[in-house]
């Protein structure tokens, strides 16, 4: 008897589903769901991976790790269906079926992206989700110095894995814990170390992705290009990243944390203006951030600026103390300030948990982050803010009640690598990068005020930070930089934010994408185009 080849097996029972859908109008997720069925080659437990809105559960996954509460409004398009798949193979045959049965597809590993692409599609309807979540397993080999994460694994689930291995390894990843790394790494990946070892994304040895054909490729397979693309390019614009090999990194048994407040009446504009000088320049062991926020004057009925400077250091405290009182003795560290921790306490402290948190808190599913509406929009600061432009960026800091700024200080490694080895290029001469964020909880009411506020101290920022292009960080995704149309994501149109959050980049990555996915199967509001490319 002649086998029929599985290719043609799975052409025909497409042809015979959709022949079906037209006449009897079978639904979406019932035809996705036969289409796995049919060309799965390990079984699919469908009651615990598919869910649809008629499933008591399909509110509490989609919310799951759903982090911005403005993309969960009634108004919000809703996905036709959300599928979480147990291992490798059943990402592949969901990325064929959908291709096959045209159903618009959103990727989603951690939840955390500013505008929601991952799990809201304002484009293009219907579409769906699929849900890495369940894909965490983290592998990690001390001997080596590396470590194998699936891509919905978070990052407090990274570092503690890393540290029940070696207390002297670490990651160089982002702050916030219940970020999944997945996603963070495709936008290049910052976080309190990346003075001394580089981003997340410089990090990366190998990676396991889906192609829009539904192959497995790793960086061999992939190539350099697409390898290159994926390590900071954003996410959604490639394929489905389904695993990323680390490079680990060593770090001190003792690290030393603080948190110093200064108000306006404590010299807080004097403070950070000399931070804007230092902190770029000063030794990589050390990352301040800061933090800067509308609080309570001590004038009755009146408020203030309050700075919040927190910082890691990689070493003691005596030698921490040594380093600010030479080169940053303003802000006045004192030895009462300083507390010296583990470095997996340190992860804890960064993250706002309290010194009595134990680290378990890292993998017990669902961590305590507060989910709130907010916008935030993000720019890069080239050259000091003149001490006498603060207190203009206070006045209108001051015009939302729960406003938030934050600097982040580059230079160290950051400088020092190519703009063009990873598609990430904010490095050479960039001092910080600035954040505006704006939180509400009363969901549609105040939303136009908080929106509105936001995009006010942006422009006010306008004459401080990079110009031409005036540049933006992927992983804070910014759609009033401008949204594909449906179904199309033109060059022109999508150079209008590419060229700021790629520069140069930008042109690359529009080959690369030309290259893998020219029909476009990976698109959302701001990813890569196509363009054709004569043969």
């Amino acid at each position: 008897m002649r086998l029929i080849p599985r290719s043609l097996l799975f052409l025909t029972s497409v042809y015979v589903l959709l022949s079906v859908s037209s006449t009897s109008q079978i639904p979406i997720p019932k035809l996705f769901t036969q289409c796995l069925e049919a060309n799965s080659q390990s079984p699919i437990p469908f009651s615990t991976t598919i869910f649809t809105p008629h499933n008591a559960s399909f509110t509490s996954v989609l919310e799951s790790t759903a982090y911005n509460l403005r993309y969960l409004l009634p108004s919000t398009p809703k996905p036709e269906f959300i599928f979480t798949p147990l291992d490798e193979s059943h990402v592949q045959v969901a990325v064929v079926c959908a291709n096959k049965l045209k159903i618009h597809l959103r990727v989603r590993s951690g939840g955390h992206d500013y505008e929601g692409t991952s799990y809201v599609s304002l484009i293009e309807q219907p579409f769906m989700i699929l849900d890495l979540a369940k894909l965490h397993a983290i592998q990690v080999d001390i001997a080596h110095n590396t470590a194998w994460v699936q891509a919905g694994a978070t990052l407090g689930e990274v570092y503690y894995r890393i540290s029940e291995k070696s207390p002297i390894h670490a990651f160089p990843a982002g702050i916030c814990p219940s970020v999944g790394v997945g996603g963070h790494i495709t936008g290049g990946g910052y976080g309190s170390i990346h003075r001394k070892f580089g981003l997340a994304a410089d990090n990366v040895i190998d990676a396991r992705i889906v192609d829009a054909n539904g192959k497995i490729l790793d960086r061999e397979a992939m190539g350099e290009d697409l390898f290159w693309a994926i390590r900071g390019g954003g996410g959604g614009s490639f394929g489905i990243i389904l695993s990323w090999q680390l490079n680990l990194v060593q770090v001190p048994p003792i690290v030393t944390v603080f948190t110093v407040n200064r108000t306006l009446q404590q010299n807080a504009n004097n403070i950070l203006h000399k931070w804007q000088q230092v902190l770029p320049n000063i030794d990589e062991d050390l990352f301040i951030m800061v933090h800067t926020t509308v609080t309570n004057s001590s004038t009755r009925g009146k408020t203030t600026i309050s700075t919040s400077y927190i910082a890691r250091f990689l070493g003691r405290a005596d030698r921490l103390l040594q380093l600010m009182e030479k080169k940053f003795p303003e802000l006045g560290l004192t030895k009462n300030d300083c507390l010296e921790t583990s470095w997996i306490k340190s992860v804890l402290y960064l993250a706002g948990f309290p010194n009595t948190a134990s680290p378990d808190v890292l993998i017990q599913g669902k961590l305590a982050i507060p989910k709130l509406y907010f916008k935030g929009k993000a720019d890069y600061v080239k050259q000091v803010i003149p001490k006498n432009a603060l207190n203009s960026l206070w006045k209108t800091l001051m015009q939302d009640d729960a406003a938030l700024m934050i600097w982040v200080p580059y230079g160290g490694m950051m400088s020092r690598i190519s703009e063009s080895a990873t598609p990430f290029p904010h490095r050479n001469g960039t001092l910080f990068l600035s954040q505006y964020v704006a939180t509400w909880s009363d969901g549609e009411k105040s939303l136009e005020k908080h929106m509105n506020w936001v995009r006010r101290f942006y422009d006010t920022m306008t004459p401080y930070v990079s110009r031409f292009p005036r540049e933006g960080y992927v992983n804070y995704r910014d759609l009033d930089l401008g949204m594909n149309q449906f179904n199309k994501t033109s060059f022109l149109r999508s150079s209008t934010w590419g060229f700021k959050y790629f520069k140069d980049n930008f042109i690359r990555l529009v080959l690369v994408k030309s290259k893998v996915d020219p029909s476009n199967f990976f698109r959302h509001e701001q990813s890569i185009p196509p363009v054709p490319i004569a043969k």
